[in-house]
């Protein structure tokens, strides 16, 4: 057999092209150039590596910068015990009404979650914990989130990584909810588990991510911050509305440091009319969306 002419005369292998995923835009000011990038933070292997866009965005940047630095677990954990628990010998048992905790006992009974393992958390941690469970069940980790790939690769590169937050400050606005409205928040997180909602909220904007959706990602967008309940308000007013101004000076102290940065914060706050994108314009900047 000559090896050669089977090697010549072998079909070509067809590379299929990488999809694009959630929303890029290019940031111009002064002469300088920096990027913004949609992430999910959780996700599947198969979503990576991320398109040539985004990639050669990132190659360019002198600088990543994210939310918070997920490499640095000990400020998490420390923000966490800080927020998430009650004071030693404090149970959730004691806080919750008696409906409030039937219904909890029976989600953390269907998630094979015992009650020993959480009875020290506030109802908002629980209420994530079962959500995030969920989430997992059916194939998105937040091993595969989108911050650890664009933190591997910046450290590949050498790149200065840069926090836009601190565990502290995220987890510190949950503690903002009082007893009531904590105790709501966990309701209507099992109702939505119950009724499929959690799951389908979820999934539907991580498969919305995973092709640069805009349309249906601004629809969820409205759908997740729209209406009166507790986990709506809290999510528009100050998981998105108190941060995004934050988010938006502190990329324009980054911009104005850095020759080329990278920011890849949450989907969500690149959508609506007072996203980051939205504030950075108003503020002057040239914001130009890739896709």
């Amino acid at each position: 057999m000559n090896v050669p002419n089977a090697v010549a005369t072998a079909e070509p292998i067809e590379l299929k092209p990488v999809p694009r995923r959630g929303a890029l835009y290019r940031v111009r000011h002064d002469g300088k150039t920096s990027y913004l990038f949609g992430t999910i933070h959780v996700g599947k292997q198969g979503f990576f590596p991320l398109e040539p866009e985004v990639t050669r965005a990132l190659d360019h940047a002198s600088s990543l910068v994210l939310e918070i630095d997920t490499r640095h677990h000990e400020p998490f954990q420390v923000a966490l015990a800080k927020y998430g628990n009650y004071p030693a010998g404090e149970s959730i048992t004691r806080h919750l009404s008696p409906g409030a905790l039937a219904r909890l006992e029976k989600a953390l009974a269907k998630a094979g979650i015992a009650m020993r393992n959480v009875e020290g958390y506030r109802p908002w941690l629980v209420a994530n914990i079962l959500v995030g469970s969920e989430i997992e069940k059916h194939g998105y980790h937040r091993s595969n989130g989108v911050e650890g790939f664009l933190l591997s690769a910046a450290v590949k590169q050498k790149k200065t990584v840069r926090e836009l937050e601190t565990a502290d400050y995220q987890l510190s606005l949950f503690a903002s909810l009082d007893d009531a409205q904590q105790e709501k928040y966990l309701i209507e997180n099992l109702d939505d588990l119950d009724n499929g909602k959690a799951l389908q909220k979820s999934a539907g904007l991580i498969d919305a991510w995973s092709t640069a959706d805009a349309a249906r990602i601004a629809a969820l967008a409205r759908e997740l911050t729209t209406g009166d309940t507790v986990s709506a308000t809290f999510m528009d007013r100050t998981l998105l509305r108190q941060r995004n101004p934050q988010m938006t000076a502190h990329i324009e102290e980054i911009m104005r440091s850095d020759e080329v940065a990278f920011v890849g914060i949450g989907l969500l706050h690149l959508v609506g009319e007072e996203s980051v994108p939205e504030l950075l314009r108003r503020r002057g900047y040239d914001v130009e969306k890739m896709y």
